[in-house]
């Protein structure tokens, strides 16, 4: 790179501080200095920061204007006051000193494009001018020129160039490279400065804790080696070429427990992660080799393969016992991170532990996936948010170097590193050389202190490589053929380490002698880890016994009594007199206040709120997040209070059901970031950590949860059947066709429908404000947790038709059939209409218009599981009914119509007729044009009234 185009030249052309704009700046500090108040906010925040840096000589005292000193000295050189001479060798050794400074930056800042990472050692080294002493003018005989180093952490006030150059590049150009200088936290950069150049980035290792590095090392390649010659060709996606991984997770258990860290919660792919079951958790080796030999229990309906599973145990550290916990987790990479962080956050909560202290989340990643999946911005997104942070994340990359059949680096990525992506949540990044183990345990020590200081997510970005294809069954070798020549001749790691730890004199048969005894182990199935605690048992640790084995019928009392009711709904409909809401707001809980009384009926609004009250009053927490959740997609909510009068932007909040009743549960109400896919993996992990919480994620309009349907899909509806793990996660999907376009109608009610199964999932569609009451309060009230999927509507939200007596809330429960309401003559219906959601209340008003009498409408409430007997119970009310129809507001091919046909033909009589009334199939949920959705709803209502066309389907 030229001196043209150096980094610091393009850096000065494009900040803000320096060309064309430093006149400008300089003025707007003149204008500073003189009246604060003059400038914009921001920048007076920066000057203020500013002042708060000490005085060259060391005072703390403050900047004063610039231009009258200026112009002191202009006028005193015109009056020959003045005269100053400079010695050209001062100038020379000023320009000197600053090219020392230069350099100690540009190293601390790009030092590690010259780190020794790459054990293959494939690549040249990065032709980078900017770290070479002549690219600031400096030669061989400046060497031993004295500089001035007090800014450094090398132990020297004063330090040859000589000396300096090679304690920069020790630290910053060994086996281990750090990014650090973007963080804009300056604490946090000197602290690194301190930790790095002290030590010079090389560890200080006692023989023991070599031999224990060793030890893990063994284990890591012996697992595999055992596998490969017992299990020819099965998969197993080896950790061979990235053992030093295990002994990063030793050190991380180890470490985290002196510091008081008690549960570990780890996410990880495939790649390795048979060898943390067994060497890092302590899964007894037999039972993995009985997963091999298909002997292992198989209790579950589906199950899944034995790379997925997840585990947890409990191991003793020198801070006490520690729980770790592997989540299961899809071959979809780095989906679980967010899964994961949730879990995180709920046993932080359980703890009252808000920095994260007690817990920490790991997430291991490859190279490949960690900048090519999305699900990992959005991750990252939530790291430092109130809602969702879990005080850091320790972040590991086997970095090994090739993804899938792809190294050629310009395919992999558009950045230097597979890192990169972490900087926009400043975190720093150490990437190290997997053949030194020494400085991979370095680099983990290092990254843990970071996280528990600064409650920051820090990256350890292990360079290593994968020795055998992406499975035991590719053939690597025919995409990369140069990659895999080096690899061949690669000794291993614990092999090389173990030669070193000889040449050392920590014995010549060391190596050879915890082979056979780890091949021991493994002939015997023993555990690999001392010591596993089995029978400890953590004070917070969750009894899940008694959700597991409950069925979809039990019964739950979800009415409350009426004094309960009105005590509850005064409390919640009351606003501090120090609150000053905006007249709407003011509106609606005048209005609410009104329905607490009884006054007038209860619309969807006070109906949620009223359960979430009663639930929290009766001691379950609810966490309630999503876009706009806290005020409502459609501000039917209003949880959240804004006070009109506030001064600062971070206050003047007032959340009702945050005030319920002493000693109350939690009520928390999160505005999520823009995200679908994150933000519900996080909520399905903090729910599979907590079944007393009520946890709901709210999607801003229905289909948006398309952004999220690995979610659904991987964890949601399959969860249960593959790792046997109950989940009581509520999804609430605004649904409703209304004229609002293909993207705003639909909520892909048929997705969930296929996706349901083995009694996976409760899917809901209530129409009535008592009817959401009874199902949120359900779903906490009785002991199953199954995901429960609730398609909300819009229009219903202010539909007075849709708002409820009183006497709904205090008795009776949530129906999953509604049966007819109007008093008809049963034996003179021919027909009856079953149906689901806001299309109800179209079809009455129709019936109502023609002066229908023979026909009965029935609303399905409950989609899945399919409420059979109350169905049946409502057709045989009408023993003359010649037809029944389905009708839907949704296309064909879409709503609930081809999965609810069968349950309704199942539930009819000899003789009847099955038709269907709705739009036509369609590649699209919906139509844009306004006329053309008001013709589609008419003729769809119409024809559920008229004779049978097109599918019949007869008994």
């Amino acid at each position: 790179m030229s001196e043209k185009n150096s980094v610091f030249t393009v850096y000065q052309a494009n900040t803000h501080l320096f060309g064309g704009n430093a006149p400008y700046i300089e003025e707007m500090y003149e204008n500073y200095l003189a009246n604060p108040a003059s400038v914009d906010d921001s920048w007076r925040d920066y000057f203020d920061a500013l002042q708060n840096v000490p005085a060259v000589d060391g005072s703390n005292a403050k900047d004063v204007a610039h231009q009258p000193v200026i112009n002191a000295f202009a006028e005193r050189a015109k009056a020959g006051v003045t005269k100053v001479v400079v010695a050209n060798v001062d100038l020379e050794m000023g320009r000197k000193r600053t090219a020392v400074q230069q350099l100690i930056a540009v190293y601390r800042t790009v030092g590690q494009r010259w780190a020794d990472l790459d054990p293959l050692k494939r690549a040249e080294r990065a032709d980078i001018p900017e770290l070479e002493p002549a690219f600031y003018g400096l030669g061989d005989a400046d060497q031993e020129i004295v500089f001035n180093t007090s800014n450094t952490y090398f132990g020297k006030e004063t330090m040859s160039l000589r000396e300096l150059m090679n304690a920069l590049r020790e630290t910053y150009c060994g086996t281990i490279g750090i990014e650090f200088m973007h963080t804009s936290d300056q604490a946090q950069k000197r602290w690194w400065k301190e930790q790095l150049e002290s030590t010079r980035s090389k560890p200080n290792f006692t023989g023991e804790k070599k031999k224990q590095i060793l030890n893990r090392l063994t284990a890591a390649e012996g697992l595999e080696r055992f596998l490969h010659t017992k299990y020819v060709g099965q998969k197993r996606f080896s950790l061979e070429g990235g053992e030093s991984f295990i002994a990063s997770m030793d050190e991380l258990i180890q470490s985290a427990g002196a510091k008081g860290v008690q549960e570990i919660v780890i996410g990880m792919a495939h790649r390795g992660r048979l060898n943390v079951l067994v060497n890092t958790l302590g899964k007894m080796p037999a039972d993995l080799f009985a997963e091999f030999d298909h002997t292992a229990p198989e209790d579950l309906p589906s199950g899944d393969v034995k790379y997925h599973q997840g585990f947890s145990s409990d191991v003793s550290t020198p801070g006490g016992p520690i729980h770790l916990t592997l989540a299961f987790n899809p071959s979809h990479l780095e989906i679980v991170n967010p899964v994961v962080e949730g879990s995180v956050r709920a046993r932080m909560d359980r703890r009252a532990d808000p920095l994260g202290k007690q817990v920490l989340p790991v997430l291991v990643h490859g190279d490949s996936a960690f900048g090519g999946q999305g699900v990992n911005q959005e991750t990252l997104c939530l790291a430092q948010t109130r809602g969702y942070s879990t005080g850091g994340t320790v972040h590991i990359i086997i970095n090994n170097q090739i993804g899938f059949t792809t190294s050629d680096p310009r395919d992999m990525r558009s950045s230097a590193h597979c890192t990169d992506i972490v900087k926009m949540v400043e975190a720093p990044v150490l990437h190290i050389n997997g053949d030194d183990p020494e400085a991979v345990v370095l680099a983990t020590q290092l990254a843990l202190e970071f996280r528990m200081k600064f409650s920051q997510d820090v990256v350890l970005d292990i360079t290593c490589f994968r020795k055998l294809g992406h499975n035991e069954q590719d053939t690597p070798a025919l995409t990369q053929p140069l990659m895999y020549k080096k690899i061949a001749t690669h000794p291993g790691t614990r092999k090389m380490y173990a030669d070193k730890l000889s040449a050392q004199g920590l014995g010549d048969t060391l190596g050879d002698d915890m082979v056979k005894d780890y091949r021991a182990a493994m002939d015997s199935g023993k555990h690999t880890i001392d010591p596993v605690l089995s029978n400890f048992k953590h004070k917070y640790a969750v009894d899940w016994t008694p959700f597991m084995g409950k069925k979809w019928t039990d019964a739950g009392d979800t009415s409350i009594p009426m004094a309960e009711w009105k005590r509850i709904a005064e409390k919640i409909t009351t606003i501090p007199a120090s609150v000053t809401p905006h007249q709407l707001v003011r509106k609606v809980y005048d209005d609410r206040a009104a329905m607490g009384r009884g006054d007038t009926p209860v619309d969807w609004g006070m109906g949620e709120h009223m359960a979430f009250a009663s639930l929290v009053a009766c001691g379950y927490p609810v966490r309630l997040s999503g876009e706009d959740c806290g005020r409502g997609t459609f501000t039917h909510r209003h949880a959240v209070i804004h006070d009109q009068k506030r001064e600062k932007w971070d206050t003047g909040t007032y959340v009702p059901l945050q005030n319920v009743t002493d000693g109350q549960a939690p009520f928390v109400v999160i505005d999520s970031i823009l995200s679908e896919e994150a933000v519900l993996a996080f909520e399905y992990g903090y729910a599979s950590t907590d079944p007393n919480t009520m946890v709901i994620w709210e999607a801003q309009f229905g289909d948006f949860a398309n952004g999220a349907q690995v979610v659904i899909d991987q964890f949601i509806a399959s969860g249960e059947v593959k790792w046997g793990r109950v989940n009581g996660i509520t999804m609430m999907l605004p649904h409703g066709y209304e004229g609002q376009g293909p993207e705003h109608s639909s909520a892909r009610l048929e997705r969930f429908m296929q996706l349901s199964a083995d009694t996976n999932m409760q899917i809901v569609q209530p129409t009535t404000a008592s009817q959401i009451f009874h199902v949120l309060r359900r779903q906490m009230v009785r002991n199953l947790r199954k995901p429960l999927i609730i398609f909300t509507p819009k229009s219903l939200l202010r539909n007075k038709d849709a708002a409820s007596p009183l006497s709904e809330f205090t008795k009776g429960c949530f129906q999953t059939v509604i049966p007819e309401s109007k008093a008809l003559k049963a034996d003179k219906v021919k027909r009856v209409v079953a149906c689901s959601g806001k299309v109800y209340y179209d079809l009455m008003k129709k019936r109502e218009e023609k002066g229908i009498d023979d026909v009965a409408i029935i609303r399905v409430e409950q989609l899945y599981p399919f409420p059979h007997k109350a169905f049946a119970t409502e057709l045989k009310k009408y023993p003359n009914a010649a037809d029944i129809v389905w009708c839907q507001d949704e296309p064909q091919n879409q709503g609930a119509w081809f999965f609810v046909q069968h349950y309704i033909h199942e539930n009819m009589v000899d003789g009847q007729k099955l038709g269907y009334s709705g739009r036509a199939a369609s590649a699209s949920p919906a139509v844009g044009y306004s006329h053309l959705h008001q013709e589609q709803q008419k003729a769809l209502v119409e024809g559920a009234f008229s004779k049978l066309k097109g599918f019949v389907l007869n008994k």
